[in-house]
């Protein structure tokens, strides 16, 4: 292990490695950006008991920045024998307008990825329940996971794997705490209310710009997640700009806030079913 805690295994970015970092930056700010990143998987993957060696991993890909990196992550530890899993990509074309079709085919298939592509008109149904003028995220959202809890099924997977990172639970704990009165945000393992499945969230401790950072400099193809003309609700993103301007004000601000979320002192906040304060005697 090195100074960063990942395996410095490999002296050049390609080197020995998954097909899909044979083109990678040979930096050193790629390499040390690589292996921070390889060492919070590693122990967020570790800290949450997410493997079963010889399981099979669904993992959701959308397109997006946050699950090609998931994806280039996990396919890096498997390389490197850390992750003793099965990967199966999977993508959900949700028929959204304009979708380009061929660009995760193309890119999986290209760098030799195990994947699955299915198709599912979600969006007429989200166009049909949905009043004009509001978000389909929500919506568009559950039917998605219920679409990939099906695939998981299918295919003999124990876990759905998503990308969601640091600051999209931190958003969704301010948001679940000014709007739905519970202090709750994405935790990194969950059971799945038919007790069936797991899904896990194995960057949930990364930060977004240094997954940003990774997927561009592996240059791989977004698609953005605004075909269908909606994006997500103001709430969010008024969340999300309140988060960064706590960053700016007082850098490392996020890193304190996750940390946070993993110091629970349920003697200090007010729900009686998780802490018996009709038990506290004086001595």
């Amino acid at each position: 292990m090195d100074a960063d805690g990942a395996d410095g295994d490999e002296e050049t970015a390609g080197a020995g490695a998954h097909p899909l970092f044979r083109a990678a930056p040979s930096s050193v700010g790629f390499k040390k950006l690589r292996k921070r990143l390889l060492r919070e998987v590693r122990e967020t993957i570790a800290t949450h008991a997410m493997v079963t060696p010889g399981a099979r991993w669904l993992v959701a890909i959308s397109g997006g920045k946050d699950s090609y990196a998931l994806l280039a992550l996990l396919l890096d530890l498997q390389w490197r024998g850390h992750l003793p899993v099965d990967l199966l990509a999977c993508n959900l074309d949700q028929g959204q307008p304009n979708f380009p079709k061929h660009v995760l085919p193309d890119f999986l298939t290209r760098h030799a990825i195990a994947h699955r592509i299915e198709y599912r008109d979600t969006y007429s149904i989200v166009k049909e329940k949905v009043p004009a003028g509001a978000t389909y995220c929500s919506l568009c959202s559950r039917l998605r996971r219920g679409n990939l809890y099906r695939i998981a099924r299918e295919e003999g997977c124990e876990a759905l794997v998503l990308g969601h990172h640091r600051d999209d639970s931190l958003e969704t704990f301010f948001m679940n705490l000014f709007h739905g009165g519970r202090l709750s945000a994405m935790p990194g393992k969950l059971l799945n209310d038919e007790g069936d499945l797991f899904v896990l969230r194995p960057l949930i401790r990364s930060a977004e710009e240094d997954l940003a950072r990774f997927a561009a400099a592996l240059d791989v193809p977004i698609i953005p997640c605004d075909l269908c003309g909606s994006q997500d609700g103001l709430q969010r993103q008024a969340v999300k700009a309140m988060i960064a301007g706590m960053e700016a004000s007082a850098p490392g601000r996020k890193d304190i806030m996750i940390r946070a979320l993993s110091n629970l002192r349920p003697g200090h906040l007010l729900d009686t079913s998780q802490f018996d304060f009709t038990a506290l005697t004086r001595r």
